[in-house]
């Protein structure tokens, strides 16, 4: 049996075969190269063990055959499971197709590029059943560039400071949950960037894992522009009244600086005879002008949602579902 949730993604109920124990969410984008090998590695790390588990794969609008092999491997496998969105959507919402047909009571997401190493699932599980609401991925010796890294610990810290969870690594998409800590969050998962992030929100009992990451075939789909609308994202997302806390910062900055530069230009105008006054004023406007930059970034996230949710737009179309 299927039902519907709000978002317009069916999701199985259980009554049509038993629900495995583990369902593992896998979100691809153009990984026909990777795709096979992804899969017999991952059947080879969990088939031996004692629970049952089905693979889920969200195809979020490949144009390089990735569905094609997901048929091929669905075919053979009836454990595999298939989505396939009318046009790339983004890796937020391609997880909340996933999610919300997982049947497993215990859910481990990942991406398909083999960054991170299915022979780690197992080490995700047992995080679990050792008691822990999520097993969140630490990926050991990051193989990505100092564009991507220093940016993530900005953002990593961000979220630390805000949604009080003491982990280091929320970008890693390869984690466990206890599927009861991630139900009463699909509503916001997807919309909310971060899944990880969301369900630690809620007051989750999380223990970090220690998993391998590899370097990544190609470029990063994470470009400057693309973090710094993620930065903004997280600022919108899980700071409460950001507005009113830049709005201080501004003031008090503003004041600071004219206070500041306000003595100086006397000192300088005492003893030179000369006040640059044109140049500080040009560089305080500058200034104050990039701080009203970025608010105006921020409110522009905020009427973002608020247009989505207005006009109820789906978090994404489906094409074609296997299993």
């Amino acid at each position: 049996m299927v039902e519907t949730d709000l978002l317009g993604s069916r999701r199985a109920t259980g009554e049509d075969a038993p629900a495995p124990d583990v369902s593992l969410v896998v979100t691809l984008y153009n990984e026909v190269d990777s795709l096979e090998e992804l899969y017999r590695r991952t059947v080879a790390t969990l088939d031996p063990g004692p629970r049952s588990y089905e693979l889920i794969f969200v195809d979020d609008g490949s144009a390089d055959g990735t569905f094609a092999a997901l048929e091929r491997i669905h075919a053979d496998d009836p454990r595999v499971r298939a989505v396939r969105f009318k046009r790339n959507f983004g890796q937020h919402p391609a997880m909340h197709a996933g999610l919300s047909r997982a049947r497993g009571e215990i859910v481990v997401t990942m991406d398909g590029d083999l960054q991170n190493a299915p022979e780690d699932i197992p080490r995700l599980i047992d995080a679990i059943e050792a008691g822990n609401d999520v097993a969140s991925g630490r990926r050991e010796a990051r193989h990505d560039s100092w564009g991507r890294t220093v940016p993530s610990r900005l953002i990593n810290g961000m979220l630390r400071r805000f949604t009080g969870a003491p982990i280091s690594d929320f970008g890693c998409a390869f984690n466990a949950y206890r599927r009861d800590a991630v139900d009463p969050m699909l509503g916001s998962i997807g919309k909310q960037k971060f899944t990880k992030a969301l369900v630690l929100s809620g007051g989750a009992r999380v223990v970090e894992v220690d998993v391998a990451h590899a370097p990544r075939q190609g470029a990063s789909r994470y470009s400057p522009l693309r973090l710094t609308r993620l930065a903004l994202h997280v600022l919108a997302g899980f700071w409460p009244q950001p507005i009113q806390w830049i709005g201080v910062a501004l003031g008090v900055v503003c004041s600071l600086l004219a206070l500041g530069l306000g003595a100086y230009g006397i000192v300088y105008w005492v003893g030179e005879s000369n006040f640059p006054g044109p140049l500080f004023g040009g560089v305080l406007v500058l200034f104050v002008l990039g701080i009203q930059g970025f608010i105006l970034a921020l409110v522009g996230e905020y009427l973002g949602r608020i247009q989505r949710d207005v006009e109820g737009r789906p978090l994404y179309t489906i094409d074609r579902e296997l299993g």
